[in-house]
């Protein structure tokens, strides 16, 4: 579909029309979760609040990150494990290539396969200095994800996502190679691709048409982040080439003082955001939580993923 098509497929009316669900009507999308494991015991208390507030909406699944370097990998485990035991929700966890060997990460993924974990997303992973430092494979480990996912297609059955970049990963070489390097981590084993955040709806509506033209046929779905406070924004995507557009700035412009009013613009951009990507034929939606349920329970409000009994008084 060309820009000018999609344009005028676009809907044109804003958050505040009459349905407020608007374009979502029939079949809500499906949506899934990421989460950070804590680091101290106050985090985990209220991340276990934002899991079982978000438990309602029943996700598709919830994935647990790892940290640069593996740095946070005991806490990522321990998440994904305690997420299986008490709760209802189909936990996947993070697992990256780097500071470990292949003995190392193929026996954390036989652990995760006999306590019940089914879902992984392999991911390369960042260096421990971060995405600005170089990138070197670990002495007797698995190289890239392509590798990763290989590697844990031996090891058991299990359902594998990994990473893919509409504005192209800051360490390819062009835009070509970070297309082909998707299509070798799809070509062994993984069954989705999930994006880097983006705000440019039409950035993810060209990569999703050039990802179709070189034969990728599995589901891409879209990380959408919710945005509260800008100057980190502009932080974290300066690590991961992840593009702001110019208008952006203006929703925020003199709210540093008032996240009340922060939240309410976020969850409506994020919305809105989803809104013209259902428009173009996207049903499924990955949300980077940031260990937050309120903006996402309103966003997913917004959408129509209400919990059972918010759907039944509903009605």
């Amino acid at each position: 579909m060309s820009d000018k098509s999609r344009a005028a497929a676009a809907p044109q009316r804003g958050l505040l029309s009459a349905d407020p669900v608007g374009d979502f009507d029939g079949a809500a999308p499906r949506v899934s979760f990421e989460f950070f494991p804590p680091k101290t015991p106050e985090m985990e208390a209220r991340l276990w609040e934002v899991i079982k507030r978000l438990e309602s909406l029943a996700p598709r699944f919830v994935s647990v990150t790892y940290g640069a370097g593996g740095s946070t990998r005991e806490r990522t485990h321990a998440t994904v494990r305690r997420i299986r035991n008490e709760t209802a929700l189909e936990p996947a966890a993070h697992l990256t290539c780097v500071a470990a060997s292949c003995e190392e990460i193929d026996r954390v993924a036989r652990d995760y396969w006999e306590a019940g974990i089914r879902h992984i997303v392999a991911l390369r992973g960042d260096p421990p200095g971060g995405l600005g430092s170089d990138y070197a494979p670990h002495p007797g480990g698995y190289a890239y994800a392509a590798d990763l996912v290989a590697g844990l297609k031996r090891v058991a059955d299990f359902e594998i996502s990994v990473a893919a970049y509409p504005e192209t990963h800051p360490a390819a070489r062009s835009s070509d190679h970070d297309l082909d390097n998707l299509k070798a981590k799809l070509d062994a084993g993984a069954s989705r691709a999930i994006t880097q955040f983006f705000f440019d709806v039409d950035l993810y509506l060209r990569f999703r048409d050039r990802a179709h033209d070189a034969g990728i046929r599995v589901p891409i779905v879209p990380g959408i982040l919710p945005v509260t406070n800008f100057a980190q924004l502009k932080r974290m995507s300066a690590g991961c080439g992840a593009s702001i557009p110019g208008w952006m700035a203006a929703h925020f412009d003199g709210l540093d003082d008032d996240p009340d009013t922060r939240r309410l613009v976020a969850a409506s951009l994020a919305a809105e955001q989803c809104r013209r990507l259902h428009a173009n034929g996207v049903h499924e939606f990955h949300f980077y939580t940031l260990n937050r349920a309120d903006l996402i329970v309103a966003i997913c409000h917004l959408l129509g993923v209400r919990a059972p009994r918010a759907a039944a008084a509903t009605a």
